[in-house]
């Protein structure tokens, strides 16, 4: 009998032992929580039939709980808030206690490209079966509300004869893949990347292989430094390779939470045909390796932060593309941020024109009109970004666009606190949200747009109604976590632990860095105008020059300046 070489993998978990964090390429299947439990009972894709033969039919009581609470979130549904609960009773009541019999669908828009008729087709399900509901996450989706168990295959059957859908758009499984919003247009990039996007949600979206990953997995590809690359678990970036031409640059284990940690260069260089295969390969290293004993620790980021970016290179390399990686530069980042607001010319001659709605809030009815209007202006196209923001492709006048626009509450010539704030779902529906947020944010933008008008400043502000980071609290200016605080009274009222000087790498001169919580420095709700109009003044006075950003300043001022 001869005698056979263990494989790499084998090799490296005898010699490295159980370390009881249930991963798959250790030998460890049997599921230590149930949340693997439910996964390993049954593909979570596979929900969608008993919904379309039962629970469309009988309706939310008919639906089972291990569905309800997990494998419907691979359909894109979440149950949402039951209205009149209070942020207080988050964290003390159990999930079937909070929920409403209404959910959340969550829309794939995959690098936020839409043509008229998939706008139009998602305004009619807004108007039709959301209560004409309909905001723009800062992924790139489009998030509906009050949506029945019912209608919903009705809705999946509109989404996918327009070429959209539901598929994997919540769940542990690969999220929709964010792209530039200007791709293929903008007279910047040098390498469209959507031909990758594409095939990526064609070959991988929905298969079986890869839908049941540890955890939640977020992945990015553009030429241009137009979204958050480092907070993602996946991403590839534009870069000029001295040899080879232009290709991208991945970077791996971003991501915010909790636990905040941002993406490190891979070091390696992609040609653009590469890419989903190399997509695929860190996307099956994950599923392999992925920790999945604690849910906490279940995100490719701790991972990479154990392993180091050179092991799971290795391993990359050695046991899922069978072959080396070219070394590669880094990016090359533009000398100012790239936000796409305002009118700005094609490659091609033509404009886009990009619109900020307030926090992402639209309706059915604006986006029934933005089709109207786009397509009133030569246009057949328009985009979401990562920040919720639209833009319009394709535009012979944009002037006369841009004041249609502001008809339907889009502003393109937006004052900085419109253009620069965000806000996640909040306690309006969010079962974990703690605080309200959208609402929030548009009276902030509305006060400071009355009381610092005429004072120029670039404050980014995000708002979150929970410690999850979904508006990605630690990466802004003023970041705000929604808590509960007390007030100058003694009482428990909703209010907001601050972050400061918070940001990402997306331009030249710039580094990604979290922003620094003093301890105390909170605000409540109702105080969050004054304190943001405080401290901006703090700032406005105290700045060494008009070059000096917000970040810098925060950086070196006294606690009392910041308070």
């Amino acid at each position: 009998m001869t005698d056979t070489a263990p494989t790499p993998r084998a090799a490296r978990a005898r010699r490295e032992g159980s370390r009881g964090e249930g991963q798959w390429a250790h030998g460890l299947r049997e599921p230590l929580n149930k949340n693997e439990e439910i996964k390993k009972d049954e593909d979570p894709l596979r929900v969608r039939e008993r919904v379309e033969r039962v629970y469309a039919h009988h309706g939310f009581a008919s639906i089972d709980p291990d569905d309800l609470h997990s494998r419907l979130r691979w359909w894109g549904l979440y149950t949402q808030r039951r209205p009149g609960i209070d942020g207080g009773r988050t964290a003390v009541l159990a999930p079937e206690e909070l929920e409403d019999e209404y959910f959340m669908l969550r829309v794939r828009v995959d690098g936020g490209r839409l043509d008229l008729r998939q706008l139009r087709a998602v305004a009619d399900i807004s108007v039709r079966w959301a209560r004409g509901t309909a905001d723009i996450s800062d992924r790139q989706n489009i998030q509906l509300h009050w949506v029945r168990i019912e209608d919903v295959p009705e809705i999946w059957r509109r989404l996918e004869a327009v070429g959209l859908s539901t598929t994997e758009a919540c769940g542990d499984c690969p999220r929709v893949v964010v792209g530039s919003p200007v791709a293929g247009v903008s007279a910047d990039e040098v390498l469209d990347a959507t031909p990758a996007i594409e095939e990526i949600t064609a070959r991988f979206i929905g298969d079986p292989s890869l839908s049941n990953l540890p955890r939640k997995y977020k992945t990015a590809v553009s030429w241009l430094p137009d979204i958050p690359y480092e907070i993602n678990d996946l991403a590839f970036l534009g870069s000029v390779h001295p040899e080879h031409g232009p290709g991208f640059d991945p970077w791996v284990g971003g991501g915010l939470s909790t636990a905040p940690r941002l993406a490190e260069r891979l070091g390696a260089w992609v040609a653009l045909e590469d890419v989903p295969e190399v997509w695929a390969a860190v996307t099956r290293l994950f599923r392999d390796y992925g920790y999945r004993r604690l849910r906490g620790r279940a995100r490719l980021k701790y991972l990479v932060a154990d392993w180091g970016v050179e092991r799971l290179r290795k391993v990359l390399e050695e046991e899922y593309l069978h072959r080396p990686l070219i070394d590669g530069p880094a990016p090359v980042l533009p000398p100012a941020p790239l936000d796409h607001i305002g009118v700005h010319r094609q490659r091609d001659g033509r404009y886009f024109v990009g619109a900020a709605p307030v926090a992402g809030r639209v309706s059915g009815e604006a986006l029934t009109r933005l089709a109207d209007l786009a397509e009133a202006h030569g246009s057949a196209r328009v985009r979401l970004t990562p920040y919720q923001k639209i833009l319009v492709l394709d535009v012979a006048d944009p002037a006369s666009l841009v004041e249609a626009l502001r008809t339907v509450g889009l502003e393109a010539e937006p004052s900085s606190w419109r253009r620069n704030t965000m806000a996640c779902t909040g306690i309006e529906y969010c079962k974990l949200a703690i605080v309200e947020t959208k609402e929030r944010a548009a009276t902030l933008i509305t006060e400071l747009e009355r009381r610092l008008a005429g004072e120029s400043s670039d404050i980014t502000v995000n708002v979150n109604g929970c410690p999850n980071a979904c508006a990605r609290t630690q990466v802004a200016d003023i970041g705000l976590k929604g808590q509960l605080v007390t007030d100058a009274d003694g009482t428990q009222t909703e209010g907001f632990q601050v972050h400061l000087g918070g940001g990402l790498a997306l331009h030249d001169g710039a580094d990604g860095r979290f922003g620094k919580k003093l301890r105390g420095l909170k605000t409540t709700a109702a105080g969050l105008p004054d304190y943001v109009e405080r401290l901006t003044r703090a700032y406005l006075a105290g700045r060494t020059d008009e070059n000096e950003t917000f970040a810098e300043w925060t950086a070196r001022a006294g606690e009392d300046e910041l308070k």
